[in-house]
């Protein structure tokens, strides 16, 4: 399969902002939920005074998380308009509108300057992301020496996919191009940082498929969308036997920068 870069990038931006995804994955967008991005913003280590910048930050939900956890400032910047809109709406409904902004900008050419951020978070997001190493290098440039990135993403091993999780659906589903997790642990090393705790949770990954099944399997009662519906549920299907096999999963890396 062919993919151009570009498509990718505006095809996951536009899939992520829409009523069905908040159907389909709640407010999080990322297995594990608001919990495991506690975990993560604790390995943050910042507090009052401290900026964290959210890459792929979806509607939100964990900018709000880390503000309200950690006390401190969050930017989150996200490459759909209509989720910068809906994040910001978030935000100024929860009081947080002061310390939580959002921006539109692309991960791989994040819109701020050199090590200006005291941290960052970026959940579910890199695997989507074509040319992974430069969205990883922009996130070491924009960190100051010492700060730390708390990273979680879809696994995989890559050579034992199916073909059906490697198609333009499963690459929105932030499947086909993922990798294995070591493989992400030395892309982060490389890019500027000491990787200091990697951690499997693939059990969330489990739960957040059961979900999405569920909330499939009532979609087909109630929309006219049948061969969308059908379509969602092949992938997850097969993403779920790939999980029981191993060869799909979920994982936390954490680093700091050099």
């Amino acid at each position: 399969m062919t993919v151009v870069p570009d498509d990718i990038k505006l095809c996951c931006a536009a899939a992520y902002s829409t009523a069905a995804a908040r159907f389909l994955l709640g407010e999080s967008f990322h297995p594990g939920g608001a919990a495991l991005t506690a975990r993560l913003g604790a390995e943050l280590q910042v507090g009052p005074g401290a900026t964290v910048v959210d890459v792929a930050s979806g509607p939100g939900t964990s900018a709000l998380e880390l503000a309200r956890e950690c006390g401190c400032d969050v930017v989150g910047v996200d490459l759909s308009a209509d989720s910068v809109a809906a994040a910001t709406e978030a935000a100024e409904a929860a009081g947080y509108g002061d310390r939580v902004r959002f921006t539109v900008g692309d991960a791989e050419a994040l819109p701020f300057d050199d090590a200006s951020m005291d941290g960052a978070l970026c959940e579910c997001a890199l695997c989507t992301f074509p040319d992974k190493g430069t969205a990883a290098a922009e996130i070491a440039r924009v960190l100051r020496p010492g700060a730390r990135l708390a990273l979680s993403d879809m696994t995989a091993d890559t050579e034992r996919l199916p073909l059906e999780l490697k198609s333009l659906h499963a690459w929105v589903a932030c499947i086909a191009d993922a990798r294995p997790l070591a493989e992400l642990a030395a892309l982060i090393g490389r890019a500027g940082f000491t990787v200091e705790r990697v951690e499997r949770h693939d059990e969330a990954l489990e739960r957040l498929l059961e979900r999405v099944d569920a909330r499939l399997s009532l979609a087909g009662v109630v929309t006219e969308s049948a061969t969308a519906v059908a379509a969602g549920r092949d992938v997850g299907s097969a993403a779920r036997d790939a999980v029981a096999a191993g060869t799909l999963g979920y994982g936390v890396v954490v680093a700091r920068r050099v």
